[in-house]
């Protein structure tokens, strides 16, 4: 029994640690002495921008400015807004700037995937700029995209995500972890190809577009995906920016239940995935389904380590130190010192428990884990 124990924590624990750590690492050596680069030139193609937005009056009218001051041949891009069952003032804001050429395209509620789906075949554009209505575009961000497609190879060239500095610690953290994300991200665009994109900005061929099924959670991966699967890369363009504002701990909590629930989703829209067709199937596993196993393989690492002989008990420890520590940090006060310490592990925790969160996908429908676009906790 002893010995099980110990092959439980080994295991486990190893496991966990390559996933956090070794595998980042390992991605990093293999895109520094394997990489691929994108042989970029600047272009002028014909391209449709597409804005799927439900309730954003908030947003919309300085997304509109910022896409209308992109360092673009206007001559050479159109923009529709596609309104998503909106019942705010979405709709009259984007009607204000018909005159501009700004095209309004109305939708019955049915969610993003729908959205997409209805506007990729009335776009008239050789390339399809998909934005979200929050964030705002960089002027050159939707030229350096572009620049990609002069690579034959390339299918999709996913924009760079920039978070504002955070007012507090959650936010803070919820920025670190967002760096940590795009650092992978960047990697994987070296080496070949990622494994999505970033859902706010990224340009896509038009003829490549497939249909989204409605009730996808993740259309920012199935699409590129969808598109890797037929022999194109998925890479990250670092200047073409946009910028959006930090998060509170509960909102990215959401964000990342939706986005765990749709990795387990994806296991069933895209089988592909494990065949020899993803050239990334190592990538793909060790991070996708790493990500999926962590909180198990934590928890393992814990209970297995309370039952190990003799002194290597005390591997118990730190762990269950590290586990308190998450635990209290809702009880001191905001801004207070105890939370410098307290919040990082409470973060830790929320988003790498967000995987058991997901397993609500297989009890409830897949739009019940969608939740409108936060940002600051008002």
């Amino acid at each position: 029994m002893r010995l099980v124990t110990v092959i439980l924590f080994l295991i486990s624990s190893s496991l966990a640690a390559y996933v956090l750590v070794g595998y980042p690492v390992l991605l990093a050596l293999e895109a520094r002495f394997f990489g691929r680069p994108v042989r970029k030139r600047e272009m002028a193609e014909s391209v449709s921008v597409i804005i799927a937005v439900r309730n954003g009056e908030r947003w919309l009218r300085a997304k509109l400015d910022s896409v209308l001051a992109l360092n673009y041949p206007r001559d050479k891009m159109e923009v529709i807004v596609v309104s998503d069952g909106s019942a705010d003032r979405t709709e009259e804001i984007a009607r204000s700037y018909a005159a501009q050429g700004v095209r309004l395209q109305v939708v019955p509620p049915g969610g993003k995937p729908a959205a997409l789906n209805a506007a990729a075949p009335q776009a008239h554009g050789d390339l399809l700029f998909l934005t979200d209505v929050r964030q705002i575009l960089d002027p050159d961000c939707l030229k350096n995209l572009v620049a990609c497609m002069a690579d034959p190879s390339v299918g999709v060239a996913s924009g760079n995500l920039k978070i504002r500095r955070g007012s507090n610690i959650e936010e803070e953290i919820t920025g670190l972890y967002w760096w940590y994300e795009n650092s992978i991200r960047h990697n994987l665009s070296r080496l070949d190809s990622m494994l999505g994109a970033t859902g706010p900005v990224y340009l896509v061929r038009r003829r490549l577009f497939v249909p989204i099924p409605p009730d996808c959670l993740l259309d920012d991966v199935f699409l590129p995906l969808s598109i890797h699967l037929a022999g194109y890369r998925l890479v990250l363009e670092e200047k073409a920016i946009a910028v959006d504002e930090p998060t509170v701990l509960a909102s990215e909590f959401r964000r990342k239940v939706r986005t765990q629930a749709g990795n387990l989703q994806l296991l069933f829209l895209l089988p592909g995935l494990f065949s020899r067709r993803n050239r990334m199937r190592f990538h793909y596993v060790s991070l996708k389904l790493g990500r999926l196993a962590l909180p198990w393989l934590l928890l393992t690492a814990l209970l297995s380590s309370l039952t190990l002989p003799g002194m290597w008990r005390i591997l118990a420890v730190p762990q269950a130190l590290f586990w308190m520590l998450a635990l209290v940090d809702p009880l001191f006060p905001a801004g207070s010192s105890p939370r410098k310490v307290t919040g990082p592990a409470r973060a830790f925790a929320v988003l790498v428990f967000s995987a058991v969160a997901a397993l609500r996908i297989v009890f409830l429908p897949a739009r019940s884990l969608w939740v409108e676009a936060r940002n600051h906790a008002r």
